[in-house]
Order: structure tokens, then C-alpha cells, then sequence
């Protein structure tokens, strides 16, 4: 059973039209959490990736600045 009210009058539904609307709410909101994973799956790799590339890159710069820099 659900329950919706609209300027206090309630208006309910049942049977199968309230089984309908709660099996497509839990779908939507299931598709609605796997889009949010898939996204932060995303992200993570991209960071990672990103990092996996830019800190032995720093290491590197850092070592030749250093390497021919001038001694002070």
C-alpha cells in the first residue's frame, strides 16, 4: 500500500499498481546506485592512473634539478 498526500487529501494505492510502482522505484534506484559505483570506479582509476604517471615523473625532475642545479 502506498500513501501519497496532495493538499491533505491522501489518495492511496494497492495491489498490483503499488507492486508495480515499488519494483520500478527499486530498479531505478538500483541503476541509479550502479551508475554512482561506476563513476567512482572511474575516478579512482583516473587518480591512480594519473599518480601512477605524475610522482615517479616528479621523482625524476626533482633528481635533474638537483643533479644541475646550481651549488650555492
Amino acid at each position: 500500500m502506498i500513501v501519497i498526500n496532495r493538499n491533505g487529501q491522501p489518495t492511496v494505492i494497492t495491489g498490483w499498481r503499488a507492486w508495480l510502482i515499488g519494483a520500478v522505484a527499486f530498479v531505478a534506484g538500483v541503476l541509479l546506485f550502479g551508475v554512482i559505483a561506476f563513476f567512482m570506479l572511474g575516478v579512482a582509476v583516473t587518480v591512480g592512473a594519473i599518480l601512477l604517471i605524475a610522482v615517479p615523473a616528479a621523482i625524476v625532475v626533482a633528481f635533474l634539478a638537483s643533479a644541475f642545479g646550481r651549488k650555492g
